[in-house]
């Protein structure tokens, strides 16, 4: 019987992120040079209804049915269990591996959900739309982080660039002229639910301030997906650095975060932010092609520890 596998790439949020799970809109992309991968192999030795879940890069090596009701993988697949109505699926063994540095605002669990729900649902014959598995994904999401916007889930699932507001129809970006980005890692651990959960707690203290922040974000984020749209992607620079110095207000920044930010802008990045939950893990810089090297290499030089390279949208 032959494996089945599926891949899901990492993501970045461009603008608005915190402000998203707030009603907010927010854009992000995925990020295709990382990705999850899962696969699927028969055990034609095992009992029904055994499902060995393999996961190496974090020492995982488990019976499906001895992992807790909140394991991420273990949630996931019993999830297609559950939606597909199959109490006991031919014996298996499910393989998770992924590239995606985890908690750096990447998008690494909602990327190994996405591959997980693709891979099972196919090797029990019934693949999952993409409207499931997003929206199986999202309630995966909520064991990593409690209280997520979905628009990790979304963008990795379809796959595009996309325009997210919680709640309402998913709307795919058009990107009449691709435009390069450099990621540099601080190499900082930064779990999304730490940060969502602090700045909660803030905005529960400081309400209306707070608001503001998240009110001047979602209008930055509306700004840029029309300059997107329109093809005038230089002028995303500035907004980038406007809203992350919005973030740095709401307290989600970092020293070595605004190092990277400061870093790419004095190599000739157009603009530059942190990205994703904050307080460590990535930031991002919106480059000329022809300077994207040179950035990321003064990003390495300020302690990045790693650097990728992406360019958002393809050509028509």
């Amino acid at each position: 019987m032959p494996a089945f596998s599926a891949y899901a790439p990492g993501k970045i949020i461009l603008f608005g992120e915190h402000a998203v799970v707030y009603g907010q809109p927010a854009v992000a992309a995925p990020v295709s040079q990382v990705k999850a991968r899962a696969v699927v192999n028969a055990n034609l030795r095992g009992l029904p209804g055994s499902v060995r879940i393999q996961a190496p890069d974090v020492g995982e090596d488990a019976e499906l049915a001895s992992l807790p009701a909140n394991h991420p993988i273990g949630l996931a697949v019993r999830s297609v269990l559950a939606l597909l109505k199959i109490q006991s699926p031919p014996a298996c063994t499910l393989k998770v591996t992924s590239t995606i540095p985890i908690a750096a605002g990447l998008g690494s669990g909602a990327a190994v959900s996405v591959a997980v729900l693709r891979a099972f649902s196919a090797y029990l014959g019934r693949p999952l739309k993409d409207e499931q598995v997003s929206e199986l994904a999202f309630e995966v999401e909520k064991v990593h982080h409690g209280t997520p916007s979905g628009i990790d889930n979304t963008v990795i699932t379809y796959g595009k660039p996309v325009y997210f507001i919680k709640g309402k129809p998913i709307e795919m970006l058009k990107v009449p002229v691709p435009f390069t980005i450099v990621i540099g890692n601080t190499g900082i651990a930064s779990p999304t639910a730490a940060a969502v959960g602090e700045v909660r707690q803030a905005w529960k203290a400081k309400k209306a301030l707070y608001e503001s922040y998240f009110e001047s974000a979602g209008s930055l984020a509306a700004s840029a997906r029309q300059m997107i749209e329109h093809g005038i992607v230089e002028t995303l620079g500035p907004l980038m650095t406007a809203n992350h110095g919005i973030l740095r207000k709401m307290g989600v920044s970092s020293p070595e975060l605004d190092e990277l930010v400061a870093a790419a802008t004095k190599a000739g990045a157009l603009g530059a932010k942190l990205s994703g939950g904050g307080q460590g893990g990535n930031m991002i810089a919106l480059v000329a092609a022809s300077r994207a090297e040179r950035v990321a290499q003064a990003l390495q030089r300020a302690g990045a520890v790693s650097t990728i390279i992406t360019v958002v949208g393809k050509p028509e």
